[in-house]
């Protein structure tokens, strides 16, 4: 029994390592370059659920639904950075410009919380001594002085609410445009954990092939390392990428500035190099906008 065991640990210990080796692999082979996808792709980090193994890959009516309800993030035709490879048991992501908004640290909801307006300790003295009043003239001004206090607590009830829901439609709006903004991905599904054949670049170009048009990526998929990626370029921007993206393409900034617009995070970054200044705009740690401008 222990040496099935030992066994069992020893197999699971070489697994673990070869699964990180081709993880390494299809993301040294993919991330940072572009690609022109097929399919219209919701800003979600659902993304497109693609399973290789089914006469029809796409379930269509899904898709419809997300695009319907997350809106579209990535247009047929639109050229996008692939950011991210993830292999998991029995699934690959495949994120572009960003991965799709909704992730942990992304706050999708647009609740805004409302606080009532409680009673004043002076209200609730009233309340007492009304109870205990018993000449009706005093009675009638206390009653009349703690329904005005009443009805300043509703007014005040009215406002917070009325300034919530502005907040809840100005924050309903962000939450939509960092949708639109943060990309999408492609989760390539297996029924099962997924089939080391389909562990290649190659295979994953054909898994996605009807979705996605890999001929910028520029080399095909082989055995070998691929060649070292050309030195980036400020026309690599594009919105969706991360703050550390956009470091990696444009070096560290010269500045930064933070503020918060509510309960959002907004830095702007300032870069300098080739002759130009570029300002780029992130929202929590993503970019939405971005000038450049000749020195």
């Amino acid at each position: 029994m222990m040496r099935a065991t030992l066994v069992l640990l020893a197999l699971v210990a070489a697994a673990q390592p070869a699964a990180a080796q081709t993880e390494d692999h299809l993301r040294l082979f993919f991330e940072g370059k572009p690609v022109k996808v097929k399919i219209d792709m919701p800003g979600t980090d659902d993304g497109v659920d693609v399973y290789p193994g089914r006469t029809q890959t796409v379930d269509f009516p899904k898709h419809a639904n997300r695009l319907k309800q997350f809106g579209t993030a990535l247009k047929r035709g639109d050229e996008v950075m692939i950011t991210k490879i993830k292999v998991k048991k029995d699934l690959i992501e495949f994120q572009l410009g960003g991965g799709g908004y909704g992730t942990f640290m992304d706050d999708a909801s647009s609740d805004v919380y409302v606080p009532s307006a409680g009673k004043t300790q002076r209200e609730k003295n009233l309340d007492k001594e009304i109870e205990k009043e018993t000449d009706s003239a005093k009675r009638k001004k206390l009653v009349e002085e703690r329904d005005a206090l009443r009805k300043e607590r509703e007014r005040e009830d009215a406002r917070n609410r009325a300034e919530a829901e502005q907040a809840k439609q100005l924050k309903e709006n962000n939450v939509r445009q960092r949708r639109l903004d943060g990309g999408s991905r492609f989760n390539i599904r297996y029924e099962r954990a997924i089939p080391g054949a389909e562990l290649s670049p190659e295979a994953v170009m054909n898994a996605l092939a009807e979705y996605v048009d890999f001929s910028a990526v520029g080399q095909k998929a082989s055995g070998n390392a691929p060649a070292p990626a050309a030195p980036a370029k400020s026309g690599d921007l594009r919105k969706g990428l991360t703050a550390d993206e956009v470091d990696a393409i444009l070096g560290r900034p010269e500045s930064i500035n933070q503020r918060n617009e509510g309960t959002l995070r907004v830095s702007t970054s300032t870069y300098r190099r080739n002759g130009q200044t570029i300002n780029a705009e992130f929202v929590e740690g993503v970019l939405i906008r971005y000038t450049i401008q000749s020195q």
